[in-house]
């Protein structure tokens, strides 16, 4: 599948209308996406066609990859890969080691990316304690999500 190109815009605290419905509709966590200490993009393709939202939130030297969501228009073409590899690369120039998520649902989607389960103990306690997004899946007992770290993935050039 060859690589897709996408423009990664950062979202201000007062820009994030679109993010928070695009969320709710996908049936995600969006009672934080207000906080400017969580860091939000939105992706578009180099043709300005809007893609998607994600997020990260840093925590000293480990991020949480949250809030990953493609408008249905896109799904299942690749769109969602391009956006979490440019999040693991904004990860990595914040200086992070580690990038953990967690999901209810998606385990395969972030397996072919690399990302394999841990258990939630391992996540960091940074992560685990002071995540809004992990305390709201904790909270949702209905989806109880597991945690992977991303682990060996190719590298892209």
């Amino acid at each position: 599948m060859p690589r897709r190109r996408l423009l990664a815009t950062p979202l201000a605290a007062w820009e994030r209308d679109g993010l928070k419905a695009a969320l709710l509709k996908a049936r995600l966590p969006a009672d934080d996406v207000g906080d400017a200490r969580v860091l939000f993009w939105r992706f578009e393709t180099v043709e300005d066609i809007p893609v998607g939202f994600g997020g990260l939130e840093i925590h000293g030297g480990d991020a949480l990859l949250r809030s990953l969501v493609t408008l249905p228009p896109l799904r299942q073409i690749g769109m969602g890969a391009a956006m979490v590899a440019v999040l693991e690369t904004e990860a990595r120039a914040l200086n992070c080691h580690a990038i953990y998520l967690l999901t209810a649902a998606d385990a395969k989607f972030f397996g072919r990316l690399g990302y394999g389960p841990c258990a939630r103990s391992d996540v960091p306690e940074a992560i685990r304690g002071q995540s809004t997004i992990c305390r709201a899946l904790r909270a949702d007992r209905g989806r109880n999500g597991q945690a992977y770290r991303l682990g060996r993935r190719r590298q892209h050039p």
